[in-house]
């Protein structure tokens, strides 16, 4: 992607707006989610890809404090156009060796793995905001 003049983590964010479901845009903490990145570290980011054209960002009609990222026709096109096929490629090549039932024992134990971390996120949370709570008078 770098010829592309994309990182890792812009191509990232391409494909998360590129779904269907977020043609109207996600918001900035939605994004921040869905990526699993603080919203501080996606801040820098949509600001470059906004500067570079592929994203634009604009107050959300419900929550004028809410900003929701959209994909430009700059985005679309270095998406679908630029980004798209070499992903393809790049997987097709790295899964050549892999049979049908490889690949779908690799992607059930990698959602596994996916639901650990969500799970120990969670917990984390939880335990941190547990020890931000005042103690009981």
């Amino acid at each position: 992607m770098e010829e592309e003049g994309l990182t890792t983590q812009q191509w990232a964010v391409l494909g998360a707006l590129a779904r269907e479901k977020f043609e109207t845009g996600m918001s900035i903490g939605d994004l921040a989610r869905y990526l699993m990145v603080s919203r501080q570290n996606l801040s820098g980011l949509i600001s470059r890809m906004e500067r570079d054209g592929h994203v634009a960002v604009a107050s959300s009609g419900q929550d004028r404090r809410s900003r929701v990222v959209t994909m430009t026709e700059s985005g679309r096109h270095v998406w679908h156009e630029l980004a798209l096929p070499k992903i393809h490629g790049y997987y097709e090549e790295v899964l050549a060796d892999f049979s049908v039932n490889d690949v779908t024992h690799t992607l059930h134990y990698l959602l596994k793995i996916l639901e650990n971390m969500k799970r120990l996120d969670t917990e984390h949370h939880a335990v941190e905001e547990a020890a931000e709570e005042p103690a009981p008078e």
